[in-house]
């Protein structure tokens, strides 16, 4: 086949379900030390991250990846072993084939060939990895990236290769992310008999006119490119399992996803001063899982226009639709993040898989962003 290929199938075959990397870093580590990179290991609980570096000052461009893996599921469920990399028909069947153990094997061989062919680049190319995105994302790129600021680390520009595309590879660029901020509510009332409610209080009575107005609530009308900021239930528990007791408390979890007209400690008062002036009893914790980024207008946006343009054969639409991705990490020290990876209609997926042809032009398209950037 390829060497993409052959390194995507040799990831593949690693079980390198979050946190655990399996492996996968050392054997990228290997190949780009071959290359000439220099390359850190740094281990933060559970949790592999892998620093790889080419060339010196500026501008820094950073190729932002990750080595674990959603868990598979019933193996039974697949057509073929999640951890047997197996190629039916066009496609390369497997856990993390598109994400995104095929962006990282199209990442390193990208970089192999550009070093290769241009020793002495400008500025600096680096490879940054984790074993966190998929889990608990505290100790890889967020832990790194703190890290990173402490040195005085500079990043111009990051691409993550995240699988982005929807229909064919390179039809969608993605130039940002909305910010996510889920949260915990718990009303408290008094448990009681239902035939004597005067004797009790109620907390599904109390909450649902609060949560009535939260959900009916529109935030905003969105900003430039990023749709209105949403809020969705995703969980509302109460009682004891008996239909005669009123129970004594209720717990809700729900979650937003935020444009730029929010910052996550804005949102929280709002939500806030909104539950206190229905008089609930109530606790609220939150959990910040990332700020908004968005990427306007420049050199890394256009360029990754006209090289997405080149491989779809048409203008890419230019997004910022989605979950969130580790870049929202990288963002705030000041870097210019992108997206670009494989079509992501398998992703998380039974019988993940990889159209194998773009395997090779991924990184194909790797290499003339990296070489546009970097001359």
């Amino acid at each position: 086949m390829s060497d993409v290929f052959d390194l995507a199938c040799d990831l593949i075959a690693r079980p390198s379900v979050t946190p655990d990397d399996a492996g996968c870093q050392e054997l990228v580590a290997r190949r780009l030390r071959g290359a000439g990179f220099g390359c850190e290991h740094l281990r933060f609980g559970e949790v592999d991250n892998l620093w790889a570096t080419h060339g010196t000052g500026d501008p820094v461009l950073v190729l932002l990846g990750h080595t674990d893996v959603v868990p598979p599921g019933p193996p039974e469920a697949w057509a073929s072993d999640p951890f047997r990399p197996e190629v039916r028909g066009e496609m390369l069947h497997g856990r993390g084939a598109a994400d995104m153990k095929g962006s990282v094997a199209a990442f390193v061989v990208a970089l192999e060939r550009f070093v290769a062919q241009h020793p002495d680049h400008a500025g600096t190319i680096a490879l940054l990895l984790t074993s966190d995105e998929e889990g608990d994302a505290i100790d890889g790129v967020r832990r790194v990236a703190r890290v990173l600021h402490e040195r005085g680390q500079r990043i111009d520009w990051c691409i993550t290769g995240e699988p982005s595309s929807t229909a064919v590879l390179g039809d969608l660029l993605r130039v940002g992310r909305r910010g996510s901020l889920s949260a915990t509510l718990e009303v408290r009332g008094v448990q009681g008999h239902v035939a004597y409610p005067d004797k009790a209080r109620n907390p599904v009575h109390a909450a649902l006119p609060a949560l009535a107005e939260l959900v009916a609530r529109r935030w905003d009308d969105g900003f430039e490119s990023f749709p209105p900021t949403s809020l969705q239930v995703s969980n509302a528990s109460a009682g004891t399992g008996a239909g005669n007791v009123i129970p004594g408390r209720m717990q809700v979890l729900f979650n937003l996803r935020y444009n730029p007209h929010w910052t996550a400690e804005k949102l929280e008062a709002e939500v806030e001063a909104m539950f206190e002036r229905h008089g609930l009893d109530f606790e609220l914790s939150w959990h910040r899982s990332g700020e908004p980024f968005f990427t306007p207008e420049g050199p890394l946006r256009a360029a990754a226009r006209e090289v997405l343009a080149t491989f779809a054969g048409a203008m890419p639409e230019e997004s910022t639709g989605g979950g969130t991705s580790d870049a929202r990490f990288i963002a705030p020290l000041g870097a210019q993040c992108i997206e670009i990876g494989p079509v992501n209609a398998s992703i998380h997926k039974i019988d993940e898989h990889v159209r194998v042809a773009d395997l090779e032009a991924l990184s194909d398209l790797y290499l003339a962003l990296i070489e546009r950037l970097l001359p």
